[in-house]
């Protein structure tokens, strides 16, 4: 471990002062991804600011759905009976997404800020554009079975690890954030991660020493209550990282598709929604052939790496099985 400066914020203004003020600052909450980064020497934090006193871990209805606090741990969300009754795929997502003990100390803000599980970010012997800029990407040319087929770039190929985030792009969640002046702002969901591009060293559009408040979500459809499902395809059922995974949601009226939401997980730098797919489904009876057709849609544009060609075929299929589940077909 590298020496480190540790702070304890007693509020908000103090936690995103402490962090702004020192470049290679960070916070910490559940730990469960930056300490592993940082005995791994991928991340070296000068300063660590501790905001796990932050009145931050509220669950509560407010009049425009439901506001999660960023500092609730996983377990306590995924158990809420608020999110178990009206958002229930964000349930399952988190149940499959980590083992039991990583879950009670995982946050919500930490669980959409991990960073990817690329084998090349990891191993600081090999040249990785996300772990430092402009040194190249090992996985581009290398062994690159768990990586991106679609919106990766030259620059980065890596996926976007993460379950609850890709169940929270089908609610159409928002992100509440403190910026070190004072002032909030909500940021859409679909707005928060990027894209590779040519700046894969950074994640999303936080600004350093913006802090994560709480996860905003709409009144739920009750039909997307109802009609949803989140698949993950992995190597084995007991914790790893999906190889693809898919949260579907359905609004149906009469067997018929009025509206439709289609994510794919562990395929791109961000969870992907597919508005082709969505597009698609709109309008139509529910059936296995318009998820099929749906399937193609949302997959067209995938461009495969040398060891990952499989994706494609194992995220149309993800997909229809998902919708299926979702429309309780199967």
């Amino acid at each position: 471990m590298r020496p480190f400066e540790y702070v304890r914020a007693a509020d908000s203004a103090a936690a995103t002062a402490a962090v702004s003020a020192m470049p290679q600052a960070r916070y910490l909450a559940g730990g469960s991804n930056l300490l592993d980064l940082m005995k791994e020497d991928v991340e070296r934090p000068t300063r660590l600011v501790d905001i796990t006193r932050l009145p931050l871990r509220e669950i509560q209805r407010t009049r425009s759905g439901l506001s999660i606090g960023a500092l609730a741990t996983n377990s306590e969300t995924a158990n809420h009976p608020l999110v178990r009754e009206s958002y229930p795929l964000l349930t399952q997502a988190i149940v499959a997404g980590a083992s039991g003990q990583l879950r009670n100390m995982a946050t919500n803000g930490g669980n959409l800020l991990q960073r990817t599980r690329c084998n090349y970010f990891y191993d600081t012997s090999m040249p990785c554009n996300k772990r430092e800029a402009g040194s190249g990407c090992g996985a581009r040319e290398g062994l690159n079975k768990i990586h991106a087929i679609l919106g990766w770039s030259e620059s980065c190929v890596a996926t976007y690890p993460g379950d609850m985030a890709t169940a929270l792009y089908a609610l159409d969640a928002k992100v509440r954030v403190r910026a070190p002046d004072g002032r909030e702002r909500l940021i859409a969901i679909t707005d928060f991660h990027r894209l590779p591009g040519d700046t894969p060293q950074r994640d999303n559009n936080l600004e350093h020493g913006d802090l994560i408040l709480a996860i905003e979500l709409p009144v739920p459809s009750g039909d997307f209550a109802r009609h949803s499902h989140y698949l993950k395809v992995r190597d084995r059922a007991s914790y790893a990282f999906a190889m693809v995974s898919v949260a579907a949601a359905l609004q149906l009226d009469g067997g018929t598709i009025r509206q439709a939401r289609v994510v794919l997980g562990s395929v791109a730098h961000k969870p992907w929604r597919s508005a082709e797919a969505e597009a698609v489904l709109v309008g139509q009876r529910a059936d296995e052939a318009i998820f099929q057709r749906a399937a193609e849609a949302a997959l067209r544009d995938a461009r495969p790496l040398a060891h990952n060609a499989y994706k494609v075929e194992l995220g149309r299929r993800s997909v229809v099985r998902a919708l299926m589940r979702a429309s309780r077909l199967a």
